[in-house]
């Protein structure tokens, strides 16, 4: 006998409460039984989707984080600061208080960490592309190490929000995007 049919209104209701529960109450206070009732699902209902809080998080962050700007916008410096105030949308939101809760979490949950990775790895794609058009426009030598890229980036960010609890203000991530520039156009930028 086959297994049952997954049943996507159903996972669109639980991923929908889900998304609710984390922005009003954090990543902490979520429960998955919380989670069925507002689904008006049953417990097993979640459980049969996904084992743990952590791995339901990660897809609903994936369905719902405010997507990065891919636009090219000429030039390096002004894609650097689209991006950047793509990011800080979403190191901005509510929900990010709880963001170090997951994180303990995934050190325990090796699949939810792949796939927080890999949607981590999705939201850098159009930094990727921003720096891959700059090499073609002459502005930057050669392509930079992404990873060390997307740190520069973000860094600053996931650092004044959760570290120094402070707001991330227009002159802020103008600030971030001209000193992200400054080091990627530089004489000494890792390879």
């Amino acid at each position: 006998m086959p297994g049952r049919h997954r049943d996507p209104e159903l996972e669109k209701r639980l991923t929908a409460a889900a998304w609710a529960l984390l922005q009003s109450r954090g990543y902490d206070a979520l429960k998955l039984t919380e989670v069925a009732a507002q689904a008006q699902a049953h417990r097993t209902d979640v459980y049969r989707r996904w084992s743990s809080k952590a791995q339901l998080v990660v897809d609903v962050l994936a369905e719902h984080l405010p997507p990065v700007s891919g636009h090219d916008t000429g030039s390096l410096r002004s894609d650097l600061r689209a991006i950047v105030e793509d990011f800080a949308a979403s190191w901005s939101s509510s929900w990010i208080d709880g963001l170090m809760g997951l994180v303990a979490d995934l050190h325990r949950e090796p699949d939810a960490e792949l796939a927080f990775r890999k949607m981590a790895e999705g939201r850098g794609e159009p930094l990727r592309t921003a720096l891959t058009r700059a090499v073609g426009r002459g502005e930057l030598g050669d392509l930079p190490d992404l990873s060390l890229a997307g740190d520069l980036i973000e860094g600053p960010l996931m650092h004044r929000r959760m570290l120094g609890r402070q707001p991330l203000t227009p002159d802020y991530l103008d600030a971030v995007a001209a000193l992200a520039h400054g080091v990627l156009t530089g004489p000494a930028v890792a390879r």
